[in-house]
Protein backbone atom coordinates (compact mmCIF):
# COMPACT_ATOMS: atom_id res chain seq x y z
CA UNK A 1 0.00 0.00 0.00
CA UNK A 2 1.42 3.23 -1.05
CA UNK A 3 2.29 5.75 1.75
CA UNK A 4 0.55 8.72 1.71
CA UNK A 5 1.95 11.75 1.08
CA UNK A 6 3.12 14.54 3.88
CA UNK A 7 2.95 18.42 4.08
CA UNK A 8 6.72 18.38 4.62
CA UNK A 9 6.82 16.38 0.65
CA UNK A 10 4.66 18.78 -0.71
CA UNK A 11 6.80 21.85 1.04
CA UNK A 12 10.08 20.43 -0.30
CA UNK A 13 8.67 19.98 -3.86
CA UNK A 14 7.07 23.19 -4.08
CA UNK A 15 10.33 25.22 -2.21
CA UNK A 16 8.16 26.52 0.65
CA UNK A 17 7.75 26.05 4.19
CA UNK A 18 5.25 23.54 5.42
CA UNK A 19 3.36 25.80 7.43
CA UNK A 20 2.74 27.57 3.80
CA UNK A 21 1.55 24.23 3.21
CA UNK A 22 -0.72 24.12 6.36
CA UNK A 23 -2.01 27.78 5.34
CA UNK A 24 -3.03 26.95 1.31
CA UNK A 25 -5.42 24.25 2.64
CA UNK A 26 -6.91 26.43 5.47
CA UNK A 27 -9.91 29.15 4.10
CA UNK A 28 -8.87 32.29 4.88
CA UNK A 29 -5.30 31.93 5.97
CA UNK A 30 -3.05 34.50 4.63
CA UNK A 31 -1.28 33.21 2.10
CA UNK A 32 0.10 34.67 -1.94
CA UNK A 33 -1.38 33.50 -5.03
CA UNK A 34 2.14 32.37 -6.11
CA UNK A 35 2.67 30.48 -3.28
CA UNK A 36 -1.17 28.82 -2.98
CA UNK A 37 -0.69 27.71 -6.73
CA UNK A 38 2.82 26.13 -6.18
CA UNK A 39 1.74 24.45 -3.01
CA UNK A 40 -1.12 23.06 -5.39
CA UNK A 41 0.60 21.59 -8.06
CA UNK A 42 2.96 19.68 -5.65
CA UNK A 43 0.00 18.54 -3.76
CA UNK A 44 -1.82 17.35 -6.47
CA UNK A 45 1.21 15.65 -8.26
CA UNK A 46 1.85 14.04 -4.75
CA UNK A 47 -1.77 13.03 -4.59
CA UNK A 48 -1.82 14.89 -0.94
CA UNK A 49 -4.88 15.75 0.81
CA UNK A 50 -4.74 17.50 4.40
CA UNK A 51 -5.33 15.30 7.79
CA UNK A 52 -8.50 16.71 8.36
CA UNK A 53 -9.16 14.43 11.47
CA UNK A 54 -5.65 15.89 13.04
CA UNK A 55 -6.89 19.72 12.07
CA UNK A 56 -10.36 19.04 13.69
CA UNK A 57 -8.45 18.11 16.88
CA UNK A 58 -6.40 20.73 17.08
CA UNK A 59 -9.50 23.29 16.61
CA UNK A 60 -11.30 20.96 19.54
CA UNK A 61 -13.32 20.04 16.91
CA UNK A 62 -13.80 16.55 15.08
CA UNK A 63 -16.48 17.43 12.70
CA UNK A 64 -18.10 13.91 14.17
CA UNK A 65 -21.80 13.66 14.92
CA UNK A 66 -22.87 10.53 16.92
CA UNK A 67 -26.68 9.27 16.12
CA UNK A 68 -28.16 6.86 18.67
CA UNK A 69 -30.31 4.43 16.75
CA UNK A 70 -31.81 1.71 19.26
CA UNK A 71 -35.13 0.75 17.14
CA UNK A 72 -33.75 -0.61 13.99
CA UNK A 73 -36.61 -3.09 12.94
CA UNK A 74 -38.91 0.22 11.69
CA UNK A 75 -37.68 0.26 8.19
CA UNK A 76 -39.43 3.85 8.26
CA UNK A 77 -35.83 4.76 10.11
CA UNK A 78 -34.02 4.82 6.65
CA UNK A 79 -35.40 7.61 5.08
CA UNK A 80 -34.58 9.64 8.19
CA UNK A 81 -31.14 8.80 8.61
CA UNK A 82 -30.61 8.62 4.41
CA UNK A 83 -31.45 12.72 4.53
CA UNK A 84 -29.71 13.15 7.91
CA UNK A 85 -26.68 11.66 6.92
CA UNK A 86 -26.64 13.39 3.11
CA UNK A 87 -27.47 16.68 5.04
CA UNK A 88 -24.45 15.78 7.54
CA UNK A 89 -22.15 15.54 4.75
CA UNK A 90 -22.71 18.05 3.01
CA UNK A 91 -22.03 20.45 6.23
CA UNK A 92 -18.48 18.86 5.60
CA UNK A 93 -19.61 16.53 8.63
CA UNK A 94 -19.15 12.99 9.47
CA UNK A 95 -22.50 10.91 11.01
CA UNK A 96 -21.59 7.94 13.51
CA UNK A 97 -23.79 5.51 14.06
CA UNK A 98 -24.28 4.26 17.37
CA UNK A 99 -26.78 0.92 17.63
CA UNK A 100 -28.37 1.39 21.20
CA UNK A 101 -29.53 -2.09 22.60
CA UNK A 102 -29.25 -4.39 25.64
CA UNK A 103 -25.55 -4.92 25.14
CA UNK A 104 -24.85 -1.45 24.66
CA UNK A 105 -27.24 1.24 26.40
CA UNK A 106 -27.44 5.43 26.64
CA UNK A 107 -24.33 5.52 29.10
CA UNK A 108 -21.71 3.08 27.55
CA UNK A 109 -23.08 5.20 23.94
CA UNK A 110 -22.22 8.71 25.74
CA UNK A 111 -19.39 7.42 27.08
CA UNK A 112 -17.93 5.90 23.36
CA UNK A 113 -18.77 9.00 21.97
CA UNK A 114 -17.16 11.05 24.04
CA UNK A 115 -13.97 9.48 24.01
CA UNK A 116 -14.23 9.95 20.44
CA UNK A 117 -14.88 13.49 20.93
CA UNK A 118 -17.72 13.73 18.76
CA UNK A 119 -19.07 17.04 18.79
CA UNK A 120 -22.95 16.85 19.00
CA UNK A 121 -24.94 13.48 19.60
CA UNK A 122 -28.32 13.24 18.02
CA UNK A 123 -30.81 10.86 19.92
CA UNK A 124 -32.90 9.39 16.86
CA UNK A 125 -35.50 6.81 17.99
CA UNK A 126 -34.06 6.86 21.73
CA UNK A 127 -35.40 7.72 24.71
CA UNK A 128 -33.69 8.02 28.00
CA UNK A 129 -33.96 9.51 31.81
CA UNK A 130 -32.41 11.87 33.31
CA UNK A 131 -30.70 9.09 35.34
CA UNK A 132 -28.80 8.39 32.75
CA UNK A 133 -26.52 11.71 32.12
CA UNK A 134 -26.14 11.86 35.87
CA UNK A 135 -24.37 8.42 35.39
CA UNK A 136 -20.99 9.17 37.64
CA UNK A 137 -18.66 7.60 34.70
CA UNK A 138 -20.04 10.56 32.71
CA UNK A 139 -17.91 13.68 32.88
CA UNK A 140 -18.52 17.35 32.54
CA UNK A 141 -18.64 19.11 28.98
CA UNK A 142 -20.45 16.55 27.51
CA UNK A 143 -21.24 16.88 23.59
CA UNK A 144 -24.73 18.93 23.50
CA UNK A 145 -27.62 16.51 22.34
CA UNK A 146 -30.43 16.73 20.28
CA UNK A 147 -33.31 14.76 19.94
CA UNK A 148 -34.89 14.09 16.70
CA UNK A 149 -38.43 12.56 15.94
CA UNK A 150 -39.72 12.31 20.04
CA UNK A 151 -39.91 14.87 22.50
CA UNK A 152 -37.39 15.23 24.84
CA UNK A 153 -37.82 14.09 28.11
CA UNK A 154 -34.41 15.62 29.11
CA UNK A 155 -34.53 19.44 30.36
CA UNK A 156 -31.67 21.17 28.53
CA UNK A 157 -32.12 18.86 25.65
CA UNK A 158 -33.94 20.41 22.70
CA UNK A 159 -36.19 18.12 20.20
CA UNK A 160 -37.67 18.40 16.69
CA UNK A 161 -40.59 16.53 16.58
CA UNK A 162 -43.94 16.44 14.79
CA UNK A 163 -46.67 17.80 16.71
CA UNK A 164 -48.33 14.34 18.43
CA UNK A 165 -51.46 16.19 19.64
CA UNK A 166 -52.16 17.77 16.45
CA UNK A 167 -51.82 14.72 14.23
CA UNK A 168 -53.53 12.33 16.67
CA UNK A 169 -56.77 15.23 17.00
CA UNK A 170 -56.94 15.12 12.95
CA UNK A 171 -56.55 11.00 12.83
CA UNK A 172 -59.39 11.09 15.45
CA UNK A 173 -61.42 13.57 14.13
CA UNK A 174 -61.54 11.79 10.72
CA UNK A 175 -62.36 8.46 12.75
CA UNK A 176 -65.19 9.89 14.55
CA UNK A 177 -66.24 11.65 10.89
CA UNK A 178 -66.45 7.85 9.05
CA UNK A 179 -68.39 6.73 12.16
CA UNK A 180 -66.36 4.81 14.53
CA UNK A 181 -66.68 4.28 18.06
CA UNK A 182 -64.91 1.25 19.90
CA UNK A 183 -61.06 2.34 19.13
CA UNK A 184 -58.36 0.90 20.08
CA UNK A 185 -54.61 1.83 19.96
CA UNK A 186 -51.40 -0.73 19.51
CA UNK A 187 -48.66 1.06 21.20
CA UNK A 188 -44.94 0.40 20.68
CA UNK A 189 -41.66 -0.80 23.17
CA UNK A 190 -42.89 1.42 26.38
CA UNK A 191 -39.96 3.78 26.79
CA UNK A 192 -40.35 5.00 22.87
CA UNK A 193 -44.08 5.12 23.30
CA UNK A 194 -43.79 7.19 26.31
CA UNK A 195 -41.61 9.63 24.75
CA UNK A 196 -43.86 9.44 21.44
CA UNK A 197 -47.25 10.83 23.54
CA UNK A 198 -49.23 9.67 20.48
CA UNK A 199 -51.25 6.77 22.88
CA UNK A 200 -51.86 9.73 25.62
CA UNK A 201 -53.43 12.18 22.93
CA UNK A 202 -55.47 9.32 20.84
CA UNK A 203 -57.02 8.62 24.09
CA UNK A 204 -57.46 12.35 25.54
CA UNK A 205 -59.23 13.13 22.17
CA UNK A 206 -61.29 10.17 21.93
CA UNK A 207 -62.97 11.27 25.34
CA UNK A 208 -63.45 14.86 24.37
CA UNK A 209 -65.50 13.05 21.96
CA UNK A 210 -68.03 10.75 24.88
CA UNK A 211 -65.62 7.99 23.85
CA UNK A 212 -64.05 6.63 27.49
CA UNK A 213 -62.80 3.31 27.00
CA UNK A 214 -60.06 2.29 24.47
CA UNK A 215 -58.25 -1.10 24.04
CA UNK A 216 -54.86 -1.17 24.72
CA UNK A 217 -52.60 -3.49 22.44
CA UNK A 218 -48.90 -3.54 23.27
CA UNK A 219 -46.15 -4.64 20.98
CA UNK A 220 -42.55 -5.11 22.51
CA UNK A 221 -41.05 -3.41 19.70
CA UNK A 222 -41.39 -1.75 16.23
CA UNK A 223 -41.58 -4.57 13.91
CA UNK A 224 -44.45 -6.46 11.64
CA UNK A 225 -43.54 -9.37 13.89
CA UNK A 226 -44.37 -7.41 17.34
CA UNK A 227 -47.39 -6.23 15.26
CA UNK A 228 -48.91 -9.61 14.38
CA UNK A 229 -47.99 -10.85 18.01
CA UNK A 230 -50.33 -8.38 19.02
CA UNK A 231 -53.06 -8.32 17.32
CA UNK A 232 -52.99 -11.87 17.83
CA UNK A 233 -52.80 -11.99 21.55
CA UNK A 234 -56.05 -9.38 21.59
CA UNK A 235 -57.93 -11.40 18.77
CA UNK A 236 -57.60 -14.35 21.00
CA UNK A 237 -58.54 -13.22 24.25
CA UNK A 238 -61.52 -10.91 22.79
CA UNK A 239 -65.01 -12.00 21.99
CA UNK A 240 -66.47 -11.03 18.15
CA UNK A 241 -68.75 -9.04 19.93
CA UNK A 242 -66.58 -6.98 22.23
CA UNK A 243 -64.07 -6.47 19.61
CA UNK A 244 -62.74 -2.40 18.52
CA UNK A 245 -64.07 -1.24 15.10
CA UNK A 246 -60.94 0.81 14.65
CA UNK A 247 -57.02 0.03 14.92
CA UNK A 248 -54.55 2.52 15.59
CA UNK A 249 -51.33 1.96 14.90
CA UNK A 250 -48.33 4.00 16.69
CA UNK A 251 -46.52 3.71 13.64
CA UNK A 252 -47.22 1.93 10.34
CA UNK A 253 -45.30 -0.71 10.45
CA UNK A 254 -46.99 -2.66 13.14
CA UNK A 255 -50.36 -1.82 11.47
CA UNK A 256 -49.05 -3.66 8.17
CA UNK A 257 -48.28 -6.68 10.55
CA UNK A 258 -51.65 -6.14 12.13
CA UNK A 259 -53.64 -5.91 8.57
CA UNK A 260 -51.80 -8.75 7.17
CA UNK A 261 -52.54 -11.19 10.07
CA UNK A 262 -56.68 -9.83 10.45
CA UNK A 263 -56.94 -10.25 6.55
CA UNK A 264 -54.58 -13.44 6.80
CA UNK A 265 -55.66 -15.29 9.85
CA UNK A 266 -58.86 -14.01 11.01
CA UNK A 267 -60.34 -13.27 7.41
CA UNK A 268 -61.74 -9.88 8.43
CA UNK A 269 -61.65 -7.67 5.33
CA UNK A 270 -60.49 -3.82 6.23
CA UNK A 271 -61.48 -1.42 6.61
CA UNK A 272 -65.85 -3.09 6.82
CA UNK A 273 -64.65 -5.33 9.68
CA UNK A 274 -61.87 -3.40 11.66
CA UNK A 275 -60.30 -0.13 10.36
CA UNK A 276 -56.63 0.60 10.17
CA UNK A 277 -53.97 3.53 10.85
CA UNK A 278 -50.49 3.97 11.18
CA UNK A 279 -48.08 6.82 11.51
CA UNK A 280 -45.16 8.08 9.40
CA UNK A 281 -46.45 7.26 5.75
CA UNK A 282 -44.41 4.17 5.15
CA UNK A 283 -44.08 3.73 1.61
CA UNK A 284 -45.46 0.08 1.19
CA UNK A 285 -48.14 1.75 3.41
CA UNK A 286 -49.39 3.34 0.52
CA UNK A 287 -49.70 0.07 -1.80
CA UNK A 288 -52.44 -0.96 -3.36
CA UNK A 289 -52.47 -4.09 -0.98
CA UNK A 290 -52.58 -2.28 2.13
CA UNK A 291 -53.83 1.51 1.13
CA UNK A 292 -52.70 2.56 4.94
CA UNK A 293 -54.36 5.46 6.21
CA UNK A 294 -51.42 7.29 8.16
CA UNK A 295 -49.64 10.69 9.43
CA UNK A 296 -46.80 11.84 7.60
CA UNK A 297 -43.81 13.35 9.58
CA UNK A 298 -42.34 16.55 8.15
CA UNK A 299 -38.91 14.80 7.78
CA UNK A 300 -37.53 17.54 5.30
CA UNK A 301 -38.06 20.60 7.81
CA UNK A 302 -37.35 18.75 10.68
CA UNK A 303 -34.00 17.76 9.43
CA UNK A 304 -33.44 21.33 8.14
CA UNK A 305 -34.27 22.68 11.83
CA UNK A 306 -31.64 19.73 13.56
CA UNK A 307 -29.00 21.09 11.25
CA UNK A 308 -29.32 24.63 12.26
CA UNK A 309 -29.31 23.98 15.54
CA UNK A 310 -26.18 21.46 15.09
CA UNK A 311 -23.98 24.11 13.38
CA UNK A 312 -25.76 26.98 15.00
CA UNK A 313 -27.56 28.91 13.25
CA UNK A 314 -30.42 28.21 15.16
CA UNK A 315 -30.74 28.65 18.91
CA UNK A 316 -30.87 24.88 20.67
CA UNK A 317 -34.60 25.25 21.86
CA UNK A 318 -37.21 22.56 20.70
CA UNK A 319 -39.04 22.96 18.15
CA UNK A 320 -42.69 21.47 16.74
CA UNK A 321 -43.84 20.91 13.46
CA UNK A 322 -47.02 19.95 11.90
CA UNK A 323 -47.45 17.18 9.36
CA UNK A 324 -50.08 15.96 7.02
CA UNK A 325 -53.09 13.21 7.08
CA UNK A 326 -52.85 10.78 4.79
CA UNK A 327 -56.75 8.99 3.87
CA UNK A 328 -56.14 5.70 2.51
CA UNK A 329 -59.00 2.96 2.16
CA UNK A 330 -58.36 1.43 5.42
CA UNK A 331 -60.25 3.64 7.23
Amino acid sequence: MRKRATAKEVADAAGVSKWTVIRAFTEGASITEESKRRVMEAATALNYSPNLLARSLAKNLTHQIAVFVDDFANPQKLPFLETLTERLQAEGLVAMLININTNFDHVHALLNADQRQVDAVVLFGTAFRNETLNDSRLGRGAPPMFVLARDSQIEGVPAVVCDAERALREIVDHLHARGYRRPGFMSGASALSTALKRRQHFLEVWKEKGVDTVASLSAERYSAQAGVAAIRAYMESTAPADRIDVLMCENDILALGAMDTLRGTYGLRVPEDMAVVGFDNYELGGAFAYGLTTYEQPKDEMIDVIMAMITGRQPAETVTLSGKLIVRTST
